[in-house]
């Protein structure tokens, strides 16, 4: 009886805490605040002058004052010691708060033109959305 009273004992712990594993687990992966995160590396043309670039990285940053929609907005030069960014140098994190806010983004007259500025200078480009966990 005392064997049957401790196994049901510690069946209903383990219960308990597997509960409260998995409810950690939901909690963990549940975001309250979500950001959508817009990633945008170039590669630039061998023609692209340092002067031609250095438009393009302040003509990209100012769209942060021109876009309401942009939530945040950071970029940065490749560091990297590893020689794996296949010729992209730059890289450019824009955040959304929702699907809507790029939506509006991608289309915007000010996007639209920053897209026809870099066109000239542009070797190749990567792009990858994701929502932040």
């Amino acid at each position: 009886m005392k064997l049957k009273l401790a196994l049901f004992i510690l069946g209903l712990s383990l219960a308990s805490c597997m509960s409260k594993s998995e409810n950690t687990m939901e909690d963990n992966t549940i975001q309250h605040n979500p950001k959508l995160r817009h990633v945008v590396l170039f590669k630039f043309k061998d023609s692209a002058t340092t002067e031609n670039i250095k438009k393009i990285e302040l003509a990209f940053s100012a769209l942060e004052s021109k876009i309401d929609e942009i939530e945040e907005f950071e970029w940065g030069i490749n560091n990297s010691p590893e020689n794996l960014n296949k010729g992209f140098t730059h890289s450019f994190l824009i955040t959304f708060n929702s699907e809507e806010a790029r939506e509006i983004y991608l289309p915007h007259p000010s996007h639209q033109e920053f897209v026809n500025l870099l066109q000239p200078y542009l070797e190749d480009v990567l792009v990858l959305d994701y929502w932040a966990k």
